[in-house]
């Protein structure tokens, strides 16, 4: 490899960054086995240096020149992502694209918005709120992530069971392909023009193209807004009715039902002790609101449910951003971090015993709990937690990587889906074959090798490293 600095200063000039502190922040995201190797003096290394892509032009040329020098890319929105997808290596070049920001146009009369890929998720929400807006979309990271990293790991907000994950939100795509070329999808409510390209890229981590502008298909904010809540004797009982409800064909924006262990952890003041929280949040015009709140009450009861005061979903609402300090509680001996799986309503029960049962039996289990969080018709999700003391600091990875490998384990042998809206990233790769099959990695390894034949674009996230013979 030539000196890939000097090329890139050659055409990008100030938009190449290699001081220490722009090439610390820029090694990994917030993945927490990453805060663990970093505790114990081991985290990534720095990358040979940072590009502040300005446009997309500065995207496709930073491609060009990697690729004729046969440098690693890796793309870099918020960093907010918590599966590994972000990791440099000494000889990669990182491609920020948080300069690559801002409105680029609005149209009230198609409820369209199409923003820079490097926007932050919250500035684009205010944006377009200013026109009596909403893009609709409310992950936890709102206010880390991008909306081009929103696309690149197929997230999945908030208000997902109302309004739809991100697949369902966006209109078009600019994309820059590792060769430098730019790939536009028409803006269109619909096509039949053969495969959707927009697809090839969501949920890609960065390993087939950048994400440079996204077009969302808005909504106008809601006429009124509503909280509703229940608690139930269980946890299965809370689901059912969750099940119930969708199937019924009622879609608040936001389902939540927590097992007892969550409840009390975060809803003691509204949740008696034993019982299984669902938070509930309505919107839309109010008859509608109303006629939803009043059909889900008497659904709510009948399925064994008891009203509880809707000031959880307020306080809820207030503190549903906050992020949890992984290296605090490192720090304090404790391995922490968060899993979301998904499954078919049939699985839902035996998937929630078998995670919860497997990850108490690793010793210095704490917490092993789970809420779910997005539900559809025909299944729903659940976030697992859990929260193990480790007294000796070098065994910390090797209990991370197990609880984490108890869940897939579980989840896989029951026929449940591996994961739900954080991607792939380092952390479940391995795990990938299970969940697409050999033909499904096969496939996606031969659309990689098209696009990027040298395998420079993100290297090591989402794919399996090769066997012996494979490309």
């Amino acid at each position: 490899m030539n000196d890939i600095v000097a090329a890139l200063r050659a055409t990008l000039g100030d938009r190449v960054l290699t001081d220490a502190d722009t090439l610390d922040a820029h090694r990994r995201d917030y993945w927490a086995l990453a805060d663990i190797h970093d505790l114990l003096g081991r985290g990534a290394p720095r990358p040979r240096a940072v590009v502040l892509a300005r446009s997309t032009e500065d995207v496709a040329q930073t491609l060009r020149i990697c690729r004729a020098e046969r440098a690693p890319v890796i793309p870099f929105g918020g960093a907010s992502g918590v599966c590994g997808a972000i990791e440099a290596n000494p000889d990669s070049v990182v491609l920020s694209t948080r300069e690559l920001d801002g409105l680029v146009r609005l149209n009230d009369q198609n409820l369209t918005a199409a923003f820079r890929a490097g926007t932050l998720g919250i500035d684009a929400e205010n944006r377009v709120r200013q026109d009596g807006l909403t893009i609709g979309h409310w992950p936890q990271s709102i206010e880390l992530s991008t909306v081009g990293g929103w696309v690149a790991t197929r997230a999945s907000g908030q208000y997902s069971s109302g309004y739809g994950s991100i697949e369902d939100l966006v209109l078009a795509l600019e994309v820059v392909l590792p060769d430098g070329s730019v790939l536009r999808t028409r803006e269109t409510p619909r096509a039949a023009a053969g495969p959707d390209l927009r697809q090839i890229f969501m949920g890609s981590e960065g390993t087939l193209g950048v994400i440079t502008e996204v077009t969302f298909s808005l909504r106008p904010l809601p006429e009124a807004s509503r909280g509703q809540a229940f608690h139930f004797a269980s946890f299965d009982a809370g689901i059912e009715a969750v099940r119930q409800l969708m199937r019924v064909g009622w879609r608040p924006p936001v389902i939540r039902m927590y097992d007892a262990p969550e409840s009390q952890r975060s809803f003691r003041d509204w949740c008696p002790e034993g019982r299984n929280l669902m938070l509930l949040l309505h919107e839309g015009p109010a008859s509608a609101v109303k006629a939803q709140i009043d059909a889900v009450a008497a659904l709510g009861v009948a399925a064994g449910g008891e009203e509880a005061d809707a000031a959880c979903v307020a306080n809820w609402l207030e503190h549903r951003n906050n992020v949890p300090a992984f290296r605090e509680m490192n720090e304090r001996g404790l391995v922490v971090d968060t899993i979301e799986v998904a499954c078919t309503w049939d699985l839902a029960q035996q998937l929630y015993d078998e995670v919860t049962r497997s990850m108490r039996e690793v010793p210095g289990m704490l917490v092993a709990s789970a809420h779910s969080s997005h539900s559809y018709r025909s299944g729903t999700n659940f976030y697992f937690t859990f929260a193990v003391r480790v007294e000796d600091r070098e065994r910390m990875p090797e209990v991370y990587r197990e609880c984490w490998e108890r869940t897939m384990r579980a989840s896989i042998a029951i026929g449940a889906g591996i994961a739900h809206h954080h991607g792939i990233g380092r952390v479940r790769r391995n795990r990938l074959v299970d969940e697409i099959g050999d033909t499904g990695v096969a496939l996606l390894r031969k659309l990689k090798h098209t696009l990027d034949p040298d395998g420079l674009l993100n290297p090591g996230a989402l794919l399996p490293p090769p066997e012996a013979g494979e490309r």
